[in-house]
């Protein structure tokens, strides 16, 4: 497999940067570089993009104006020299965000998530067998191994994902759209508020799901959901 990029910045040193890291890569098929945002976002036009490096900060249009210009975007890795840009990326869901001089190390992690990324969203994954999703916090996707879920907690607009032994995951999703993602054999809802993973929960008592320190309440709408999984 091969993923088809092509790198857009007006600096010519930092398309170079680009070139000689892509051809490190073998995954990687470097179909052109622009110098400037408009012929790149002409070549877009023909869809045969698959994964798309792009300078935030262009003289004629900004990085982030073009894709959010794009009917089809491809996968998006932002690439700039100004931290501050990292939230314009946000709406736009890109994969990751590299500040220059942008590190091999770096850039080839970039790419690993692209690549997982691309057999993610192209596998047949409806998702009884899934090992993983991804979900976009802190200005880029992010990989969640699903065996280490223990709870998901609805905050308004967004979700708070709870992992064993590992940083919670913020990300702006309703609990039902994360819901649709998840294995329907390994996930329970309990709540309005709640996900809970049923390999997870110890107990159940006074409705609550015990977890670990954490006691789920069960809203009446569950609870005769819960006792038929308890039973198997």
């Amino acid at each position: 497999m091969q993923l088809k990029c092509i790198a857009i910045d007006d600096e010519p040193l930092a398309l170079e940067l680009i070139k000689n890291y892509v051809a490190r890569i073998p995954a990687l098929q470097l179909l052109h570089t622009f110098d400037d945002a408009l012929s790149g976002a002409e070549f877009l036009k023909t869809g045969a993009v698959d994964l798309l490096f792009v300078d935030i900060n262009m003289p004629d249009i900004t990085g982030v104006e073009l894709v959010r210009a794009l009917e089809k975007k491809p996968m998006v890795i932002f690439t700039t020299a100004y931290k501050n840009y990292a939230f314009e990326g946000f709406e736009l869901e890109a994969l990751d965000y590299l500040l220059k001089p942008i590190d091999f190390n770096r850039f080839s992690k970039a790419v690993e998530k692209a690549i997982d990324y691309y057999k993610y969203k192209n596998s047949t994954v409806a998702d009884e067998n899934a090992a993983s999703l991804y979900v976009y916090s802190e200005y880029r996707m992010v990989r969640i191994d699903l065996k280490d879920i223990e709870y998901i907690e609805s905050m308004e607009d967004y979700i708070k994902i709870h992992r064993h032994n590992l940083p919670t995951i913020l990300t702006l999703m309703p609990l039902k759209k994360i819901l649709e993602k998840l294995p329907a054999d390994g996930f329970q809802r309990v709540h309005r508020s709640y996900i809970v993973a049923i390999n997870k929960v110890k107990a159940v008592q006074n409705r609550k799901a015990y977890i670990g320190d954490m006691q789920i309440p069960i809203s009446d709408t569950y609870f005769d959901v819960i006792k038929n999984w308890l039973k198997k």
